[in-house]
């Protein structure tokens, strides 16, 4: 059973035992309309004491209704009942419990009966291991994807056919702290400050000017909590004075289309982890110092010395001097284009990254022959450019990797191009529409322009799924969040009560919701949380994802657990307006992935 069937199991639970209302709420006319009957003598099918409706749903100090009621009106239904024994329905010799004392209930007392009864309800009915089938290899659908249609798949090269180790995230910070060092002449204190590998995610925004790194929900808004100027977090009445008196971050200042915005950019691909954490580090010593600093040169300088580690090739020398320790689980890689090609689909690549790079690595991989899978194969692409610009040529190289000049007029199976752009790619090769699934890991980069100006069917691999998933299926988040959704349903409802008691119990209530928060969110990451959520709302990173891409998955081997058939359906899920009237509407990740057990060998 996953979170969402829980929690709507026990909303449906809740909605159906919390109609009650206390006496303060409850208004004359609903009295009126009770069903109680009581009557001076027999009546067809009544007796004298005889109750047609709930007394027990109401609450302590709501006596019977007075004896000036309305005639008794019995339905068919009460002539036809059997007399029922005492106790719930079904259950013979247990009293249902009563609220017709003549003592009246406080608001107190019955918010905290309120209480109490839905937090028994959550641990009861959350079975052991409720998402113990929550399955990072499954793929998700944002759109409805079937493989059948699908006869060209492309691919992007690093951490889509390539996954690196965490390694290469410290090599890359070391480098650049040095180059920050060496060339930009920064302060040698900066050398102390060590890669802290848990320190940010993927998705966060960071504002130049004010030197902030933040993570901002799908609707603009900076989530309570995740803001930080170093090492440091930032209070919220701080940010919420920072931006004007609120959370929010208007349009025009956040990150454009490719997340570069000149005051706010967005760090979308797993290779700026290492730059965040030394915009971090390099703030830190700054502020610890009480040194003058412009926020804007620093992040300029940072993202330059993090550029030429990429540039001056240090990390491809890295990798290709290693690839055993920083290139992760190729068997995989080498197995999906094997199973691809066998089953006659046509494959091609496009990557920023060099030749001999991209040589070295899938050698690696797949083997010296890697070049027959691919009917096209393009390096150094230059994306997102790639594919808005219509007027750079390719190039061939030859087998060495030297360029070659000869005018190109077709892409040919074997051979090795460079730059280009994506208007040739499509006149030369044929390849259009929804025939075509591109896989990348970049959502601006490898497949915003694809999915929007293109047609093409696009996936996203997102490594951080694995992760993710794991705690999710703890049953500490299992608890935590179905309680977190319950009390917040439970204010929801019980908010009416708006008398001083009742509102100094709403605020220990949200002082136990704000802690309940921090608690599912630490279970991620301590400083900021999920990629995918804020507190309730999806992330920026989120919506971009749900926006750029059809499909999206941990890795590119989740393609094993499927066939080439496959159709892949997003869930319906329900708007806030609707209900869910379907179980299968509700969990994706619970589903048992086809084939698994088949393909287990593999991983």
């Amino acid at each position: 059973m996953s979170f969402k069937a829980v929690g709507s199991a026990l909303t449906r639970t809740l909605w159906t035992r919390g109609q009650r209302t206390p006496p303060a709420a409850r208004s004359p006319k609903v009295n009126r309309l009770s069903t109680t009957c009581r009557v001076s003598g027999k009546q067809q099918g009544c007796d004298k004491t005889k109750s047609c409706s709930s007394d027990s749903d109401r609450p302590s100090g709501e006596g019977p209704s007075p004896s000036s009621e309305p005639p008794h009106r019995c339905t068919t239904a009460d002539k036809k009942r059997p007399k029922e024994p005492v106790g719930a329905p079904g259950v013979n010799g247990v009293r249902r419990r009563s609220y017709t004392s003549a003592a009246p209930v406080s608001q107190s007392t019955y918010l905290w009966a309120r209480y109490n009864d839905t937090k028994r309800l959550v641990h009861d009915i959350i079975p052991p291991g409720a998402c113990k089938l929550l399955n990072s290899s499954t793929i998700y659908a944002n759109n409805e994807v079937d493989l059948a249609e699908v006869d060209i798949y492309g691919f992007d090269y690093d951490y889509t056919l390539a996954l690196y180790s965490n390694a290469l995230e410290k090599m890359i910070y070391n480098t650049a702290r040095n180059f920050l060092i060496k060339n930009f002449k920064y302060p040698e204190g900066i050398q102390r400050y060590d890669y802290i590998p848990n320190f940010a995610v993927r998705g966060l925004h960071y504002d130049i000017q004010k030197g902030l790194l933040m993570k901002i929900d799908a609707f603009h808004y900076i989530q309570a909590g995740t803001v930080y100027r170093g090492l440091s977090p930032v209070p919220d009445d701080e940010v919420r004075q920072l931006y004007g008196g609120t959370f929010h971050i208007p349009l025009q200042q956040d990150s454009g289309f490719y997340g570069k915005g000149p005051k706010i950019k967005q760090f979308m691909d797993i290779f700026s982890i290492p730059e965040m954490n030394l915009l971090a580090a390099a703030n830190d010593f700054f502020i610890s110092n009480d040194i003058d600093y412009d926020p804007v040169h620093l992040f300029k300088d940072v993202s330059e010395a993090v550029g030429m580690v990429h540039l001056q090739g240090y990390m491809y020398k890295w990798v290709m001097g290693d690839l055993d320790k920083y290139i992760l689980r190729g068997e995989e890689t080498d197995a999906v284009l094997h199973r691809l090609v066998n089953k006659g689909k046509k494959l091609f690549l496009i990557t920023n990254s060099p030749f001999r790079f991209v040589n070295k690595g899938m050698t690696h991989m797949v083997g010296k022959n890697w070049r027959d899978f691919f009917d096209v194969v393009i390096v150094q692409a230059e994306k997102p450019h790639f594919f808005t610009d219509c007027i750079k040529p390719f190039r061939r190289l030859d087998s060495n990797g030297d360029l070659q000049w000869e005018k190109i007029k077709s892409l040919d199976k074997g051979e090795i191009y460079k730059q280009g752009n994506l208007f040739d790619f499509l006149r030369l090769t044929g390849w259009t529409g929804s025939k075509v699934l591109y896989f990348g890991d970049h959502l601006y980069s490898d497949l915003a322009d694809l999915m929007l100006r293109h047609g093409w069917r696009t996936a996203a691999i997102v490594p951080e799924l694995e992760g993710e998933t794991k705690v999710v299926s703890t049953d500490n988040y299992a608890v935590s969040l179905t309680w977190l959704q319950a009390l917040t349903g439970l204010m929801e409802r019980l908010q009416t009560h708006r008398d001083s008691e009742s509102q100094k119990i709403f605020e220990e209530w949200q002082q136990e919701r704000e802690e309940l928060r921090v608690m599912t969110k630490n279970l991620f990451n301590p400083q900021f949380g999920s990629i995918f959520r804020t507190c309730h709302n999806p992330t920026y990173f989120s919506r971009r994802l749900s926006r750029f891409s059809d499909i999206y998955m941990a890795s590119l081997s989740c393609l094993l657990n499927y066939d080439e058939s496959y159709t892949f359906y997003p869930r319906r899920t329900p708007l806030q307006h609707e209900a869910p009237l379907w179980m299968d509407q509700l969990c994706t990740g619970c589903m048992k992935t086809p084939f698994l057990e088949e393909m287990s060998h593999i991983r």
